[in-house]
């Protein structure tokens, strides 16, 4: 008997193998495809020639491949991937500009970014920068950090902590070791655990590349949990496996307070998808140079090149099927008129909810197979940001290519759950975490691009009740009432930031919020949350995992972006990847991989 279950294992994990790396579909990653670096382009009029074509019949490409819907980095990245290998593909993107949350505005002459405050992984050698070198063709330039790069404020102003996070395993480690002595065992098992989940994150790729029957064998077999540390940690909450390691509250939130960049409280956020984050930044964290905006900018090209289109201003208000329930096209509104766009394929970065609650006729939404996985999600917490512009330079207002994570007290669950289920009134006046950062500070373009001005962007959570009666509202003018509760939220949160930046006090300019319902009009949020699904444990199940993958049940609709694999600018490119691996039938992943070692292996024999 254990002759046979023995065969079967190696028989199956070759089968494994060679499904995952099976090469059947043309490779995008088949040639470096890097130029020589450009100019920076800062005049926004021709920089809006490529991030503002406004919709029109007349602009969509003929005979289109794919039609993508949502230009954040999950649609362009995949639309960029499926151009190399000679796809024609057309995004279609409901607001006045492409890009998403990689997008910027400017107010009162000075330009914000909305969701890019800054990316990890990005070490010259890493498969991670090979791809995004890639799918820009060397022209995004990434600029690091400080060192450290975060700095984590614990307790009120009379009581007040301060823990740097270095890049850096070792000096990670050793930072962490001087801040709290006596806890070196506690800081060494978190490190080996995160470690351990992280790098099992490959078996998340396999149940979402493997066919259904065969991943839902894994899953239903417990395979999938005993062949993969990904997912033995994946049901464990933050807070639980923290809370085994050390009694010491300043350490566990220091150990959790990197919570803030998938959006889930440590009680209920799965151990492996903070892994997933902590292993992203342990080498640094980088910026992008001449803003979040250079992202798109320097990733449509090469989709136009193909003959394909990115057209904002073009609201797809439906997906259309034909009798047989396969997808087809998809209705865009130009006023008040419907236009009809075919293509074999659709893709959407729209998000999953608003794929399935919104872009789907009745009768498909209530197919059993599109209920089923709706019953596995849900919507993440609602975000909250404010804008502050500077009168100043970094130098004179004391600011650093850095970010701050700002906790008046170090009971992480607690105060965030208490304030989230609070009164909106009350709950202004007690805002429990904020993540601070200047994105001016951290381009070194921006003085020749802005001189003598700098900027603030505050982050923080909010819950979509509290803004809903005025979601229907003139985005511009939505009232006093929703003005005041607005200007509640600021002046908590100016005065949080004023402790931290005294030189700020005097040199505030411009200062605005952007709502959960701000980000439900501007990047399609269903209840303004700005991670997309909900990250919890339940997420990052090894069913719900294989279930939630790039192919819907119905034919020719796709799913791209952070609600295929993760949240945040990596994961939305994870997903993006996913996608094109399911749709090219080879493993893009490995792709890359395979580009990046060949690319460093070159590199080293240059330097013999």
């Amino acid at each position: 008997m254990w002759i046979s279950v023995a065969i079967i294992s190696v028989a199956l994990v070759v089968f494994l193998f060679k499904y995952v790396t099976r090469k059947q579909g043309p490779n995008p990653f088949g040639v470096d495809t890097r130029e020589p670096v450009k100019p920076l382009v800062t005049d926004k009029k021709e920089k809006n020639k490529v991030l503002k074509q406004g919709f029109l019949a007349s602009k969509v490409p003929e005979n289109l491949d794919a039609i993508v819907i949502g230009s954040g980095i999950g649609g362009l990245g995949l639309a960029v991937l499926l151009a190399k290998v000679g796809k024609r593909v057309l995004v279609l993107e409901q607001h006045d500009r492409a890009g998403g949350c990689c997008h910027t505005f400017t107010e009162k002459g000075f330009e914000f970014d909305v969701g890019i405050h800054y990316v990890g992984n990005l070490l010259d050698h890493s498969p991670f920068r090979c791809m995004l070198d890639q799918l820009t063709n060397g022209q995004l330039q990434w600029v690091p950090l400080e060192n450290p790069f975060d700095k984590v404020v614990l307790g009120p102003p009379e009581n007040r902590r301060v823990y740097p996070i270095y890049s850096g395993q070792d000096r990670f480690l050793k930072e962490l070791k001087r801040c709290f002595p006596g806890e070196e065992k506690a800081i060494d098992k978190y490190m080996e655990l995160i470690m351990k989940a992280g790098r099992g994150v490959w078996f998340l790729v396999l149940l979402k590349l493997l066919p259904l029957p065969l991943a839902n064998f894994l899953v239903y077999t417990g395979l999938a949990s005993r062949l993969s540390p990904f997912f033995r940690y994946a049901s464990r909450s933050l807070t639980e496996v923290v809370n085994e390691l050390t009694d010491n509250q300043d350490l566990r939130a220091v150990f959790c307070y990197m919570f803030g960049t998938y959006g889930n409280i440590p009680k209920y956020a799965s151990f492996s998808m903070h892994s997933l984050l902590v292993c992203h930044y342990l080498n640094g964290a980088w910026y992008p140079k001449g803003g979040a905006s250079e992202i798109a900018y320097h990733m449509i090209p090469t989709i136009e090149k193909a003959g394909g289109a990115v057209l904002v201003r073009a609201p797809v208000n439906r997906i259309l099927f034909n009798e047989a329930g396969e997808a087809y096209g998809v209705s865009v509104m130009k006023g008040q008129e419907e236009v009809h766009v075919h293509a074999p394929k659709v893709i959407s970065n729209a998000g999953f909810f608003n794929t399935y609650q919104q872009l789907l006729p009745k009768e498909l939404q209530a197919l059993p197979a599109v209920q089923t996985q709706l019953s596995m999600m849900k919507n993440g917490l609602g975000g909250l940001s404010i804008f502050l512009g500077l009168n100043g330079t970094k130098e004179e207002l004391d600011l650093k290519a850095d970010n701050y994570w700002i906790f008046p007290e170090n009971n992480l669950d607690e105060q965030v759950e208490a304030y989230m289920n609070g009164n909106r009134e009350e709950s202004a006046k007690k805002v429990p975490l904020l993540f601070v950062a200047s994105p001016s500070a951290k381009d070194p373009t921006w003085e020749e691009r802005q001189p003598g001005k700098s900027t603030l962007s505050l982050v923080t959570f909010a819950s979509y009740e509290w803004f809903e009666e005025w979601k229907d509202g003139k985005v511009t003018n939505r009232g006093m009432d929703y003005k005041q509760l607005k200007e509640a939220f600021i002046n908590t949160v100016v005065d949080m930031v004023v402790q931290i930046f005294p030189c700020i006090k005097d040199r505030i300019e411009y200062i605005d919020a952007g709502t959960p319902i701000t980000n439900q009009h501007y990047i399609g949020a269903p209840r303004g949350e700005i991670y997309g699904c909900d990250h919890s444990t339940v997420r990052f199940s090894p069913a719900v995992s294989a279930t939630i993958r790039p192919q819907t049940p119905l034919k020719n609709l796709y799913l791209t972006g952070q609600d295929v694999f993760a949240c945040g600018f990596a994961g939305a490119l994870a997903g993006a990847l996913t996608c094109g691996s399911v749709l090219l039938h080879r493993n893009l992943h490995l792709d890359a991989i395979a580009l990046a070692k060949s690319l460093h292996s070159i590199k080293d024999k240059k330097k013999l």
